[in-house]
């Protein structure tokens, strides 16, 4: 199993620091650098910053969000980032969520899986480099009946074949990913919730496709906290307004995919009360509502010998790349989270 580092989102205050740890993380040898975008600083911009001063350390969009860009343009980008950090980069999509995508690009948020699959079909046939053409339900190109013509790629990719990978939550959006993607993208996983919640629809969408999950990148993101064990409590209670936000406000009473996820794992009851009060403006009183199994199942807190037991049990699980967000107010105690997180792989036995 081999780790990664997710930066989030730039421009929050700490983005000297986020250039910092990536270099730590590259000089640690993590094998990948991620960076998100919703509406603020996008990631393009970002992994371009990051590439050029880093040395080894893969660097991946986590995520492009498809409502934001045309597929041809996601193409020239990712063949773009690919040639300049020496073949380094990692293409990550996902359709956001219905108030980003319609209140902030203003694409309808409809028909997400429809249009995912069109995009990733564009998008592989662009960067084959022949001439672009495509009838779809969403996108058709050239455009009928007007001076357009298929057109191909001038851009040459460091390699033949980019990475790409899908955020996905939902079993039917699992499923596809695991049918037309090489990696999956996942947030808030528990270990022991893992193949019931995801694996087991990636798995029947690889069968789909004819594959199994041999050489299929399971990828998720999981808040890391350093300290004492007999302080896990603690620590847990610091992600409590993260944890809040995504299950009780992320996205519409209706269409909220977190708290669904929270719901599948058993917490139906809680997901609902989190939610409720997370949109009735009680933001502290959702925080205090999350039980707390469901942040410690969903974080690595602790000892460095915990996490590297946490750790096992997520690659036992089926888990290829585990990514880590370190906490820490200060470079320094982010740093020494990633380090905690490398010597925490070797004591595990996956390094």
């Amino acid at each position: 199993m081999q780790l990664g580092i997710n930066l989030g989102y730039w421009g929050a205050g700490m983005d000297a620091d986020n250039l910092a740890v990536a270099q730590e993380a590259d000089r640690l040898g993590y094998a990948v650098c991620w960076a998100a975008e919703a509406y603020g600083s996008d990631a393009a911009t970002v992994l371009t910053w990051v590439a050029a001063q880093t040395d080894r350390i893969d660097v991946g969009s986590a995520i492009f969000q498809i409502p934001a860009r045309q597929p041809a343009m996601t193409a020239m980008t990712a063949a773009t980032l690919d040639s300049l950090s020496g073949g380094r980069f990692r293409l990550g999509l996902g359709v956001s969520g219905p108030q980003v995508s319609e209140g902030w690009y203003g694409v309808k948020f409809d028909k997400p899986l429809a249009r995912t699959r069109e995009y990733v079909e564009i998008i592989r046939k662009a960067m084959t480099r022949e001439r672009l053409s495509y009838e779809g339900e969403h996108w058709t190109l050239p455009l009928p009946g007007g001076p357009g013509k298929p057109l191909k790629l001038t851009v040459h990719p460091q390699r033949e074949h980019i990475p790409l990978y899908i955020a996905a939550i939902g079993p039917k959006n699992l499923e596809q990913t695991g049918e037309i993607a090489d990696g999956a993208l996942l947030i808030f996983p528990s270990a022991a919730h893992l193949e019931d919640t995801a694996i087991t629809y990636l798995r029947a969408g690889r069968e789909k496709a004819g594959k199994t999950l041999d050489g299929f990148d399971i990828c998720p993101t999981l808040p890391l906290a350093v300290g004492d064990d007999k302080d896990v409590t603690t620590l847990a209670d610091t992600f409590r307004p993260y944890t809040a936000l995504y299950v009780g406000g992320m996205g519409s009473r209706k269409q909220n995919f977190y708290n669904q996820l929270a719901q599948r794992m058993g917490y139906e009851k809680e997901a609902a009360e989190i939610q409720d009060k997370y949109l009735a403006g009680d933001k502290q009183g959702a925080a205090a509502a999350i039980p707390h199994e469901l942040i410690d199942q969903t974080t690595l807190l602790g000892s460095v010998d915990r996490i590297a037991d946490r750790m096992k049990a997520y690659a036992e699980a089926g888990v290829t790349t585990l990514t880590l967000a370190p906490a820490g107010f200060t470079l320094e105690e982010r740093v020494a989270s990633l380090r905690a997180g490398s010597e925490a792989l070797e004591r595990a036995g996956l390094a």
